[in-house]
């Protein structure tokens, strides 16, 4: 064997055991923190900062970890249908933290990547401005005189990812085999999407393709900036993007002392976002304060096009008749649109979703408007993806987290912001300019008036069917007893739990009672037939504890 596959072997072997060794302590974390919790009777609060502690830890860990698992935990923290919220706030704010490497290795890259159009560059900054898990970013000037920045793929990247991500396919297939993990879920084909978004994250390619076709939805505004590709100079592991000078928008001290209008700033990224989801489907996906940039002249600039959601056609077509459905507070018709949408699965019980629209719709647009309304909303929807068996589209979720985010930024611009009261001028126009005309309305009004009088005139011939069934004994009647069969699961699993304390505490009784006697050698047996009886009763607990998360949601 040579020496170079046996360093591959050895590199794979380490990496295994490091990723291997962190899932087992987060597994054994979460069962002590369970158990804990059923024995010391902890309350909601309580809970809630265990949870956060242990989601820092796993934060950390990814972070240890390296590249392909920093941008596997931002993978997550979009998917509230896998873990809970309290988890999710804490992976969003997972930013990569990661050494820089050589400008040496910068140049490098860069002169193997361009070859002869290397000397079209005249100078590269030695330090960078961005370091990130996938790449590092420095500014340089080109012989033409024009200034650019080059993100640079950090070495021998695809070849760890790889290894990474067979690992992380291989532990997919073990929670897979396990049932209780495995509920609702399947692991195996979330590992291969994790696979395939990583991917081609690492082809630079398709990033420039994003940014270009974010460039050309705002060539025409006024208040919108973007960086121009510079294709000659681009490829699978080196992009080049002009260089936009700009104001972090976190920075509000500077904007200030350049006289920038701050409401104003916030207002044209609150109307930017409509305009990405409801005119163009393509949308930046993560607009967080190290992303967005103002120019002197009081423009917004977007950076960093690795992270992009599209909306279906589909779903845009369906915007206007969703957000009519919404000014009206039809919570049914609003799911009814969301299911024809695809946005929603057809084939669950849809009471849970209406009754949460129905509070989410009296809350969104009742004034005052609340300042932090899509951070609640969002979280709103995550705990009731997280406790009910279906899963919403993965770019619905990254619709809900970049409004969330850019809702934080526009408070840090201006305290009073409020994306709702913003966007409704727009909104409002869209109600009546999908694409119909009052004529249009109208008729779509008399066509549901057509087919409720329908449904009307039918009802006589229907309950005189159904009465005739009924004589001859073939009508089947067809209750859903879903909530009553839950309660009756729930009061069976309590009665299991009480009879297991009272076998664990009897046999607990006769094994001391035989030690009492000095019969050692049989005072065993008893704690052996306790141990899978324990098991059993810690499981019960905690579907106990699953149900009282639902009780608690619904209420």
């Amino acid at each position: 064997m040579s020496n170079h596959k046996l360093k591959n072997r050895i590199q794979k072997i380490k990496r295994s055991f490091l990723i291997w060794k962190t899932l087992i302590l987060l597994l054994v974390n979460l069962w002590i923190d369970n158990l804990k919790t059923k024995i010391f009777q902890t309350n909601k609060d309580k809970n809630k900062k265990v949870q956060i502690k242990r989601a820092r830890w796993f934060t950390n860990q990814l972070i240890d970890l390296g590249s392909a698992f920093i941008k596997i935990g931002q993978l997550l923290s979009a998917r509230p249908d896998l873990i809970p919220n309290t988890w999710i706030q804490e992976l969003s704010k997972l930013q990569d933290q990661v050494p820089q490497f050589s400008y040496t290795k910068v140049e490098e890259i860069i002169k193997t990547e361009l070859g002869q159009k290397f000397s079209e560059i005249n100078k590269i900054n030695d330090l960078p401005i961005g370091s990130a898990s996938l790449a590092q970013v420095h500014r340089a000037t080109l012989r033409n005189g024009k200034e650019v920045v080059f993100k640079v793929q950090r070495p021998n990247l695809k070849q760890l990812f790889i290894i990474d991500l067979n690992i992380m396919q291989q532990i997919a297939f073990v929670l897979q085999k396990n049932r209780n993990w495995s509920r609702g879920r399947n692991w195996v084909d979330i590992a291969k999407e994790c696979r395939k978004v990583l991917m081609k994250e690492l082809d630079f390619k398709c990033e420039a393709q994003y940014a270009a076709r974010f460039r050309q939805q705002f060539l025409d505004d006024d208040n919108v900036e973007v960086p121009e590709v510079i294709w000659d100079l681009s490829s699978d592991k080196v992009l080049c993007l002009s260089y936009l000078e700009g104001i972090k928008i976190s920075d509000i001290e500077k904007l200030k002392s350049k006289n920038i209008d701050l409401p104003k700033i916030a207002e044209i990224g609150a109307i930017s976002y409509l305009k990405q989801l409801v005119n163009y489907g393509f949308f930046h996906a993560d607009p967080h304060p190290g992303n967005l940039a103002v120019s002197n002249s009081g423009k917004l600039i977007f950076y960093d096009f690795g992270m992009m959601g599209n909306i279906s056609n589909n779903l845009q077509v369906r915007l206007g008749s969703m957000v009519q459905s919404a000014a009206l507070r039809d919570a049914s018709s609003l799911v009814t649109q969301l299911q024809q949408a695809g946005l929603i699965s057809k084939d669950i019980d849809v009471g849970p979703v209406r009754r949460l629209v129905r509070l989410m719709l009296k809350e969104a647009l009742t004034p005052p408007f609340s300042p932090k309304i899509i951070e609640k909303l969002s979280g709103d929807l995550y705990e009731l993806v997280y406790e009910t068996p279906f899963q919403l589209p993965v770019d619905l979720i990254f619709v809900m987290r970049a409004l969330s985010t850019f809702e934080g930024v526009g408070r840090m611009l201006d305290p009073g912001f409020n994306l709702v009261s913003i966007t409704k001028p727009y909104l409002i126009d869209l109600m009546t300019s999908n694409n119909q005309s009052p004529n249009d309305l109208i008729n779509q009004f008399g066509r549901q008036v057509g087919e409720l009088g329908s449904k009307a005139v039918g009802i006589p011939k229907r309950i005189d069917e159904s009465l005739e069934r009924l004589e001859q004994g073939d009508l089947q009647l067809q209750i859903r007893m879903g909530e009553s069969d839950r309660q009756f699961k729930k009061m069976f699993t309590a009665q299991k739990s009480l009879g297991h304390s009272i076998l664990m505490g009897s046999l607990t009784i006769a094994s001391a009672l035989l030690v009492t006697k000095n019969q050692n050698n049989l005072a065993i047996l008893p704690l052996l037939f306790a141990a899978p009886i324990s098991i059993d009763w810690i499981k019960c607990q905690l579907n106990m504890r699953k149900g009282s998360r639902i009780d608690k949601l619904k209420k």
